[in-house]
Order: C-alpha cells, then sequence, then structure tokens
C-alpha cells in the first residue's frame, strides 16, 4: 500500500514520560536484535515519536494525539498483523 515501508507499529501511552518510555524499551529491543534505527523523530516533544527502521515505522503516540490524527483509520485498508502475543498491533502497509 505504500512505498515507505512494509509494516507500521502503532502504539500509545497516557503520558509523556509513558510515551518516552514505551520509545526506549522498543529502541532497546530493536537494538537487542541487530535492527539499526535510520531516524527518530519527536522524542523531545513526547507527543508523537517516530521510529524509522526502514522496513518498520513504529509510531509511538500519547492517547490524545492518537486518536486525533487515527492512523488507523488512514490505512483501514490495510491487512492487520497479529503480533506473537496476539494483540492486532501491526498494520502491514506492504501487503506482505
Amino acid at each position: 500500500m505504500t512505498l515507505v515501508t512494509d509494516y507500521f507499529i502503532i502504539l500509545s501511552g497516557a503520558s509523556r514520560p509513558q510515551v518516552r518510555a514505551i520509545v526506549e524499551h522498543v529502541e532497546q529491543r530493536m537494538a537487542d536484535q541487530g535492527a539499526r534505527m535510520l531516524r527518530r523523530e519527536g522524542y523531545t516533544g513526547g507527543r508523537w515519536v517516530l521510529l524509522d527502521y526502514g522496513a518498520v515505522v513504529v509510531h509511538v503516540f500519547h492517547a490524545e494525539e492518537r486518536a486525533f490524527y487515527g492512523l488507523e483509520r488512514l490505512w483501514g485498508d490495510a491487512r492487520m498483523v497479529r503480533l506473537a502475543d496476539g494483540n492486532p498491533s501491526a498494520l502491514d502497509a506492504g501487503g506482505g
């Protein structure tokens, strides 16, 4: 559905500190897997942080921003991919 990435992962936190904690956890887990981050945007503001790993782009929102921007609605035609824990937290933007 897009040339930008293969997968979007969309997460949210209830506060700026929680958003930052989620981002730091994702960064650590991705580094543990050997993934190289291409860029990070929005960390200072802590309202919408984007982590770009190339084939995977992670969006970590403050709950209010997630509701306002509605990326799930924007990519509503994308196929949902269930993660290992069974939660439908990733949107497959590439159809792969």
